[in-house]
């Protein structure tokens, strides 16, 4: 038989485990100094989340979905795009949604069950937090399609978990991107589970970049906790998508450092053993090391800058817990332009329990 078609999924990575070099950086990146904001922005995000666990267990905010372990995926893929571009986000994306301008405020509200959390002010091309799985990656693929309709430079980027790279609507996406040529790029979060559920278990893909392969997309794999090799695959598939060359899917390989949410408890499936390899290999390690090597860093600026961040994320959080709750009948008041009578009825109703005139 002949063969009808060939494929290779390359693995990228510029940093190893112990922070050094495993090969000569990209161009783009070969000057460290440049690594030092991004670096801090991290710790910021780290803060942030070790902060909003806190007020999760206090019964301040609802369930929260932590990003403890992917940082450097987050930040490096936020710090890749325009603030033109559309970034289509799951559920805790964080990093790159503060790179988009999105306010620690705005996921706290969000969190704590208020919608309004979800218009992001200065982040007015986003689309909001997306929990049903890779819903997003459709809304992402049309807001690619009408950037080539229209002849404008932008992308769109969306981000879903390795669960939800078995989705329909992950691969209904792709294959749209891929028909199209559109500027579209699929981040493929790897951090081993979806949930309970394994990565082995969900799929029989060697890889889950190959996934793209049957749209026509560029595909890559990546180690996540690299934020140069992040920065380096996002710099491609940007440039390609802003090119005409089409869209790409990334797989980011991370690990998940926390539970699913707080409502999860991974001990339940997950081995003690695995959870402490994993923090052998995150992304904030390597990068200190790294930046540290430089004569970039040290603890003693790290001591300062997470005093700093401590208290700008309570600054953040005061501005949460001081907003105004909205009236019960809010629920009802931004869906229709008309209400029909029967929700008109429900509303009347809850305020009623309310005891409010």
């Amino acid at each position: 038989m002949k063969v009808a078609a060939t494929f290779e999924i390359k693995y990228m990575q510029y940093l190893g485990e112990d922070g050094k070099p495993v090969g000569e950086l990209p161009e783009a990146f070969r000057d460290p100094k440049t690594l030092v904001p991004l670096f801090k922005q991290m710790l910021f995000v780290r803060t942030f989340d070790s902060k909003a666990i806190k007020l999760q267990r206090t019964g301040k905010l609802g369930t929260y979905a932590a990003s403890l372990g992917h940082e450097a995926t987050h930040v490096g893929i936020g710090a890749s795009m325009r603030p033109e571009d559309v970034f289509a986000p799951s559920y805790r994306e964080y990093g790159a949604q503060f790179m988009r301008g999105v306010k620690p405020r705005d996921v706290l509200l969000y969190w704590g069950g208020d919608e309004r959390g979800n218009d992001f002010a200065d982040a007015p091309h986003d689309y909001p937090w997306c929990v049903p799985i890779s819903t997003q990656c459709l809304m992402a693929a049309g807001a690619a399609l009408s950037f080539k309709l229209r002849k404008q430079p932008r992308i769109a980027v969306a981000c879903c978990g390795d669960g939800g790279s078995s989705k329909t609507d992950f691969y209904a996406a792709l294959n749209s991107a891929g028909a199209f040529t559109s500027p579209l790029v699929l981040c493929v979060i790897n951090n081993g589970w979806a949930i309970s559920v394994p990565r082995h278990a969900q799929t029989g893909a060697e890889t889950l970049a190959q996934k793209g392969l049957a749209g026509g997309l560029h595909c890559l794999q990546v180690d996540g906790n690299d934020l140069i090799a992040v920065l380096e695959a996002m710099r491609l598939a940007t440039e390609r998508a802003r090119n005409g060359e089409g869209g790409s899917v990334i797989e980011f390989m991370t690990y998940r450092l926390h539970d699913h949410t707080t409502a999860d408890d991974a001990s339940r499936y997950r081995d003690e053993a695995e959870v402490k390899d994993g923090w052998t290999r995150e992304p904030m390690l390597r990068l200190r090391t790294y930046l540290t090597d430089q004569g970039l860093w040290s603890e003693e600026q790290e001591a300062e800058w997470i005093e700093e961040c401590g208290r700008l994320v309570d600054i953040e959080i005061n501005a949460y817990l001081e907003t105004p709750v909205q009236p019960v009948e809010a629920m009802f008041d931004y869906l229709y332009a008309d209400p029909p009578p029967d929700l008109l009825e429900q509303r009347q109703q809850a305020i009623d329990r309310e005891g409010r005139a």
